[in-house]
């Protein structure tokens, strides 16, 4: 996939939030406020103050006027991956967001995946790659860049983002079609680490190419959580996690008892939990504590960033028992992924051979999307 854009720089993230009713309190608590505290709420940067003037993000209806006179309503949050395994909420507006990536933005519609690296760590366990329908941030939860890989360089899912002649080699090595999809889900299953980047071995056996390609799609519908037409994931009757005793208004600690198999959010306490998913981590970090963190760490007082619900809301509770069931999921998989691609693979000598390296440096850049219409600073026609 040799189109790849480096993560987003938010610049401020106060424009992130957990929940819709969050990002609008403090759109509309900005603003109201005026002059200096205007400005302060905003948390200028280099790259964005009150005064930028910039161009609409590509399919958002947003203001492109300066925002120090902006007051109408707050733009409709997007669905937006907080890093991986986490689903929250972005305001997409492009005078808010210091490096937005708008050529990611272009091609994010319906049909897009994206598949975003993890930084390599060394030693860490967990998987290399994560897919998301959502537009991920690329953050690396222990602070190490990864790159954001779109499956497909066009929207509406036309022209795949794969090494030119990818295809048509593997077609002809093990006897059947490949389609993008294909190759995004014998990716997500084998690849792995390495300090010069994720590495994803092909191999040679058709038998291999199958089963890893069948094992990849299980693991990224369980990671889409129902989007793109799936289902929801589900853990077997009598394993599924539940709420025994309530959340309290402001929980401010996660711990786990492998004994009874209860996670406990101060008083609140939810079961079954297998020991896999509590033990789940990317980067060295522990998902569940990480997820908890974002939403309950202590935030400065007055700050946008503080505004937010004033007790935890049940769709957060929701949203916690959704990420023990794929995590649990995830790690139920973790041996056969790891017993992948082990045996003989496709040299880059091959690849070479087959035309296949080097990739042009053409199929490395974004392709040209002229069925945009998008709004330039001040409200000029932007040309692309």
């Amino acid at each position: 996939m040799p189109w790849s854009v480096a993560p987003l720089r938010l610049g401020r993230s106060w424009i992130v939030a957990p929940d819709v009713r969050t990002l609008r309190a403090r759109w509309d608590r900005l603003t109201k406020a005026e002059g200096d505290e205007r400005e302060a709420l905003f948390r200028s940067s280099r790259a964005r103050t009150p005064a930028s003037s910039v161009a609409a993000l590509p399919g958002q209806r947003t203001g492109t006027g300066r925002f120090a006179r902006e007051s109408g309503p707050c733009p409709e949050p997007v669905r937006f991956a907080h890093g991986p395994f986490d689903e929250q909420w972005l305001i997409p507006d492009h005078r808010l967001i210091d490096s937005a990536r708008p050529e990611l933005w272009r091609v994010a519609d319906e049909h897009q995946l994206f598949v975003v690296e993890q930084g390599y760590v060394p030693g860490a366990a967990g998987p290399a790659l994560v897919v998301t329908a959502a537009l991920p941030d690329g953050r690396s939860p222990a602070g190490r860049p990864g790159r954001i890989r779109p499956l497909f360089r066009r929207p509406g899912g036309l022209e795949p983002n794969l090494a030119p002649g990818l295809p048509d080699l593997l077609r002809e090595r093990y006897g059947q079609e490949v389609a993008a999809e294909d190759v995004l889900a014998w990716a997500v299953a084998a690849a792995r680490p390495s300090p010069a980047g994720c590495r994803v071995p092909l191999p040679l056996d058709p038998g291999v190419w199958s089963s890893g390609v069948e094992l990849g799609r299980r693991l990224t519908r369980i990671q889409l959580r129902g989007a793109r037409g799936g289902e929801r994931p589900r853990l077997p009757g009598g394993r599924r996690p539940y709420v025994r005793a309530p959340v309290p208004a402001r929980p401010g600690t996660l711990a786990y008892d492998s004994a009874e198999e209860t996670l406990g959010l101060d008083t609140g306490r939810i079961s079954p939990v297998p020991s896999e998913a509590w033990e789940f981590r990317v980067g060295g970090v522990r998902m569940l504590e990480q997820w908890f963190t974002h939403r309950t760490a202590p935030l400065e007082p007055g700050t946008l960033e503080a505004t937010g619900p004033g007790a935890w809301p049940q769709e957060w509770t929701s949203e916690l028992l959704e990420l023990i069931t794929v995590l649990a999921l995830l790690a139920q998989r973790e041996p056969e992924r790891a017993a992948l691609a082990e045996d003989a693979r496709l040299t880059r000598t091959a690849l070479r051979e087959a035309g296949v390296l080097p990739v042009p440096e053409s199929a490395r850049r974004p392709a040209s999307v002229l069925d945009h219409r998008e709004e330039g600073p001040e409200g000029q026609f932007a040309l692309l």
